[in-house]
């Protein structure tokens, strides 16, 4: 990996003061909580997909830097907290990428892996590292259905328990049987119902 600093790196530092001056400075910033911010977080990711599904490259741009705000604004709460800096959740991801992906940082191989090859071995090297309990362990409970089905099918895939979909008139088990065959078709199956409604509009 390269050491030299790139021309973004200084703005970058620039926003991380920025975020810990209001932090430190402004009545609204200071009385902000990990809790009371979740709601933006969340609608903030929800405006960046809605930039995704647009292609407005200007407004994902405008969105992402609304991510970033909450990513910083969060890490200075920690770090006044005592709880951990910016410095650690960098160190912590940076370590995370480096050893899910030895094909690029280790001494696997590089330039033969397909996409697909890759996120097998994303998987397999978090499956070590995790090492869960249970197939739902670590799955938000929050996430959207289509894809809370997506993820559990695809662990009880992993897991060599090849899950069966009941054949019923029962609506969600026909909703289960339609995300298992955009599973095994290699579509997303929620980005591919955010399209469709895009249609319909």
């Amino acid at each position: 990996m390269s050491d030299a600093a790139t021309p973004d790196d200084g703005a970058v530092l620039e926003f991380l003061d920025v975020m810990r001056r209001l932090r430190a400075e402004c009545p609204w910033n200071a009385a902000q909580t990990h809790r009371s911010l979740a709601r933006y977080l969340l609608e903030e990711t929800h405006e960046a997909l809605e930039a995704m599904d647009t292609g407005d490259r200007d407004h994902l741009r405008e969105e992402l830097g609304d991510l970033l705000l909450q990513v910083f604004l969060h890490t200075a709460i920690a770090e006044q907290a005592g709880d951990f800096t910016t410095g650690d959740v960098a160190r912590d991801i940076t370590e995370k990428m480096i050893t899910r992906n030895p094909h690029v940082f280790g001494d696997g191989p590089a330039d033969d892996l397909a996409p697909a090859a890759v996120n097998e071995l994303w998987e397999s090297r978090k499956a070590l590292e995790k090492q869960r309990s249970s197939v739902i362990e670590g799955l938000a409970p929050g996430l959207p259905a289509l894809l809370y089905a997506d993820k559990v099918l695809d662990r009880l895939s992993r897991a060599g328990a090849a899950p069966v979909v009941p054949e019923s008139d029962d609506l969600g088990d026909r909703l289960l049987a339609l995300v298992a065959e955009a599973r095994a078709s290699g579509v997303d199956p929620e980005q591919a119902l955010r399209d469709a409604v895009r249609r319909v509009l």
